[in-house]
């Protein structure tokens, strides 16, 4: 089946959209962080020449970071792309709660193939969906076959959607039973399709097994022990702290730009609500990889990859872990989790043992399958250079 990119980067909105690159020109066969500036300049400077209003990107060499900017953050002022800005890094989040529910394995609090009804009971139920039969670890991974919630957000279809619903507040439960209007697309373990819904229910096993709320959780778990400053989950604020670059969805090709800066992500919660900046996300890939917050043996089980399915047609060659991508390049590969919101999109990779990373954050993103498909092209283009 053809990935239609309107429906996976407009309508599922936290849906990761990555793509297998060769790597060329002068990044070839040099040493790993060479170039790093201007590599992520030219990538920068070519985004918002594709219709991009902003980017922000960072790389990192082990301790040393290289930065750019292009564009503007406001189109209404003009002012600059800010140098390290807040932005709502969209299903990146997917990986610091696969962490977590590593972490709780771990500590032997829950095991990968436990149900979802042992923690859960009822709450995966009917139109031919059973919790019995679904795992944890086909959550994490996408194999539960369960509908995607997000493809039936009225706030995610059109403009006057978005302005009807930008400040509204949605439970989780609620965002289950959006889901479990649908039947499940594949019987569990027997295939592969991106859902925002497997994560919703992550979160809500997250805070059966720990007593707390996601944004303590997550706070104590990954993003103090990194040390990671300017992450954090919103709840319900609509707004992004100061300095941020404003986002901008179209929502038709060739369309007008929408200002959609403000925005309650609570119906993003576990599978996409938290806010970052450039230089706290690449400190978060680069502590995952180099083994800062799991044992060897939950990194490995985070790493067992299966084909992600539904992504072969535009994407091929990417793999899904618990949580994390795999994406194949001519020089091997990298890990990464791409994130969308209405008006932002994020870009990024790591290399293995966590030495080499790299951040993209766009504030604009495109309705059209070409215009967009170009962009994110571009985008992994860059990381593979500056990874490899």
């Amino acid at each position: 089946m053809r990935i239609h990119l309107a429906r996976a980067v407009v309508s599922a909105g936290l849906a990761a959209v990555l793509v297998a690159v060769p790597v060329t020109g002068a990044a070839a066969g040099a040493a790993p962080g060479g170039g790093d500036r201007r590599l992520l300049q030219e990538a920068a400077d070519d985004l918002t020449g594709l219709g991009v209003t902003g980017v922000q990107g960072i790389a990192a060499d082990g301790r040393r970071t290289s930065a750019a900017r292009s564009g503007v953050a406001d189109i209404r002022t003009g002012a600059p792309v800010p140098a390290d800005g807040y932005f709502r890094m969209g299903s990146n989040t997917k990986t610091f709660a696969a962490v977590v529910v590593l972490q709780l394995v771990a500590e032997r609090r829950l095991s990968l193939e436990d149900t979802v009804d042992r923690w859960l009971p009822g709450v995966v139920a009917g139109n031919g969906n059973d919790g019995r039969r679904v795992t944890v670890r086909q959550l994490l991974q996408h194999t539960s076959g369960i509908y995607n919630y997000t493809n039936d957000m009225p706030g995610l279809a059109s403009p006057e959607g978005y302005l009807e619903h930008r400040f509204e507040h949605l439970d989780p439960e609620e965002l289950v039973a959006i889901a479990m209007k649908h039947g499940p697309v594949f019987a569990p373990g027997t295939s592969w399709d991106y859902s925002n819904t497997n994560y919703i229910l992550i979160g809500m096993i997250i805070e059966k097994i720990t007593g707390k709320g996601w944004a303590a959780v997550v706070r104590d778990r990954v993003i103090r022990p990194l040390g990671l400053t300017h992450t954090y989950s919103p709840g319900d604020v609509p707004t992004l702290p100061r300095p941020h670059a404003r986002g901008y969805q179209q929502f038709t090709p060739g369309g007008p730009l929408l200002d959609t800066t403000l925005l309650n992500l609570s119906w993003g919660w576990v599978a996409g609500d938290l806010v970052t900046t450039p230089s706290d996300l690449v400190r978060f890939w680069q502590g995952l990889q180099s083994g800062r917050l799991l044992a060897p043996a939950q990194l490995a089980e985070m790493h067992r990859t299966v084909l992600a399915v539904t992504f072969q047609d535009v994407f091929p060659g990417t793999r899904y872990g618990l949580g994390i991508m795999w994406t194949p390049t001519s020089c091997g590969g990298y890990w990464s989790h791409g994130g969308d919101v209405p008006g932002t999109s994020t870009v990024n990779g790591v290399t293995s043992d966590g030495r080499h990373a790299v951040v993209l954050a766009i504030s604009t993103r495109l309705a059209g399958d070409e215009e967009a498909l170009a962009i994110y092209h571009r985008a992994d283009e860059a990381v593979a250079e500056i990874i490899c």
